[in-house]
């Protein structure tokens, strides 16, 4: 078999690509959110272009007339309920690179792509550990154009601890105060110190405002920070429930309970403090409502394996632009001060 670098590079990317889509579908699964909304099919692949114009449902297209005799005058005041949400694309690259110290300190073709395939695995839980921590927290210095959730304390997150209706952040450039029951989030605060009960009861109202307001679908995903996952854990010690191992290994490993039908998972990111002292407690999310896009030229494409000029070293580059939007924010909320 010829083993000239071309042919090598060649291989190796080729290998590299193989070896991408399941490293793909394990970063999905790890994250909560996105493998919820992929599950449902929410996960869209588009033709690259600089924005991202993603519908929302703000308010009712017309008004219903009750016909008692027939005669009555039929409303045609409308309204059209579909608005456009403006997101820009967030891009962003990393490489994978081996140098010709470890390909001669790892004689044969199979160890060389052995040393990829952990490359690629670094580099994907890199990715992974970024986009999580953008999304959740925003607190990513890398992954900036990256929507966030958090909108404690920031002035284009989706999630505020305002009252509803009282929200004045800017969402897919749509200004929340201008659609006071649609383009609001739900929000409550209360804890599970000193009294369970409390924060059981807080939990459940949130639920029930989200389900009161969302446009479809339910509450199907709660993320909890880790003390907030064991508070509400404590609660339910006399009404645990076992599952069949299938059940466990299609969790990939992450440790979940259930809230009136929604999966909690246990998310690092949360707990945070935000401005004025609030901390950050749980994610009541309506998977439905979500949509995450990627360009599919760019959804952690894999580049050639190429020599790098000037260093005894070849790398390929990995592409990523994506983004996620919601068409709704009132079938979300966000529990504060659990921890307290």
């Amino acid at each position: 078999m010829p083993t000239t670098t071309g042919v090598q590079n060649d291989i190796l990317a080729s290998t590299l690509r193989i070896l991408r889509d399941q490293a793909i579908d394990n970063t999905f699964r790890v994250i909560p959110l996105v493998d919820a909304v992929n599950t449902l099919g929410n996960v869209e692949d588009v033709d690259g272009g600089s924005y991202i114009d993603s519908p929302v449902i703000l308010t009712d297209h017309s008004t219903i007339t009750q016909l008692s005799t027939g005669y009555e005058a039929v409303s045609l005041a409308v309204k059209d309920p579909m608005r456009t949400a403006s997101y820009s694309w967030c891009d962003a690259t990393a490489p994978v690179v081996i140098t010709r110290k470890e390909e001669l300190s790892n004689k044969g073709e199979r160890a060389i792509i052995r040393i990829a395939e952990a490359r690629l695995k670094q580099t994907m839980g890199m990715f992974k550990r970024e986009i999580e921590k953008q999304l959740i927290a925003g607190t990513s210095t890398i992954l900036t154009e990256l929507q966030s959730l958090n909108g404690i304390g920031a002035a284009t997150g989706w999630f505020e601890d305002l009252d509803f209706g009282l929200q004045e952040n800017t969402v897919g450039g749509i200004l929340k105060s201008s659609f006071p029951t649609s383009w609001q989030n739900q929000v409550r605060s209360g804890g599970f110190v000193g009294g369970g009960a409390h924060g059981l009861k807080k939990m459940q109202q949130l639920l029930i405002d989200c389900q009161q307001y969302a446009p479809e679908g339910d509450v199907d995903l709660i993320l909890a920070s880790p003390i907030s996952y064991g508070l509400y854990k404590d609660q339910l010690q006399s009404q645990e429930r076992y599952i069949s191992m299938t059940e466990v290994r299609n969790m990939a490993g992450r440790l979940g309970l259930e809230f009136n039908g929604a999966t909690m998972y246990i998310e690092p990111n949360l707990g945070f403090t935000g401005s004025g002292g609030t901390a950050c407690s749980m994610y009541f999310l309506n998977s439905r409502l979500f949509q995450i896009y990627f360009d599919r030229d760019a959804k952690f494409a894999l580049g050639d394996m190429e020599t790098i000029s000037g260093y005894a070293a070849r790398s390929s580059q990995i592409a990523l632009r994506m983004q996620i939007c919601t068409s709704n924010l009132s079938g979300h909320g966000v529990l504060c001060n659990a921890e307290v």
